[in-house]
């Protein structure tokens, strides 16, 4: 089956026609998914990993799976499932410990600049951070289990629903909020220590 040329207006075409299209053998339709998608994956694997490098590697890694495992794709939302790819990736990263966390803060504050450190008000302003602000808060995730800072990253720094978020997970919605409320609570406690570079936390009596 032929497909025309995809055009300048491809980024009006769903995410299901752009698959359909890359599992019969489009390799333009996949590529557009990967601009669709790549800064918001490699922004999780930075914040995961917290390591420059390592997140290229993982964000390259995932995209290949994704694509070697295309045709085992059944529908649904090819967004959740490229992101669970991802997560599993940090994991494998994580577990196999190949890299300690040494935060680049050029690359946070490229990763801050495609969106705000966190949509919830409770969490940290919308607002741009300073260097130093942005490097306790990058600390301080990097202090969660990797369950809790995964669970914020997605729901509070990608913007996912806790049912997306159970998706990529592949945990209960129950789960998703618990590990959101504990890590959220940790997250406070962390930045509490640096009470001076975040006064709006205790102006909040948290």
């Amino acid at each position: 089956m032929s497909y025309k040329p995809l055009e300048e207006s491809a980024s009006a075409i769903t995410d299901e026609l752009l698959v359909q299209r890359a599992q019969s053998g489009e390799l333009e339709s996949f590529n557009f998914l990967v601009e669709r998608y790549q800064k918001g994956i490699f922004n999780l694997t930075l914040r995961m990993l917290r390591d420059h490098q390592a997140a290229e590697d993982a964000t390259q890694e995932s995209f290949t799976s994704a694509y070697t495992s295309l045709k085992s794709f059944r529908g649904g939302s090819f967004k959740t499932w490229l992101y669970r790819i991802a997560s599993n990736a940090c994991y494998d990263v994580l577990r196999r410990g190949k890299r300690r966390p040494s935060v680049s803060l050029e690359a946070l504050e490229t990763a801050h600049a495609e969106d705000s450190m966190f949509s919830d008000p409770v969490l940290v302003e919308d607002t741009v951070i300073s260097s130093e602000r942005l490097r306790h808060v990058s600390a301080a995730l990097a202090r969660l289990p990797e369950d809790q800072r995964l669970a914020l990253v997605l729901f509070d720094v990608q913007g996912f629903s806790y049912q997306e978020v159970s998706e990529i997970t592949k945990s209960s919605i129950g789960t998703v909020k618990s590990r959101l409320s504990r890590g959220r609570a940790k997250f406070r406690d962390i930045i509490l220590e640096q009470g001076e570079l975040f006064p709006e936390f205790r102006r909040l009596n948290m």
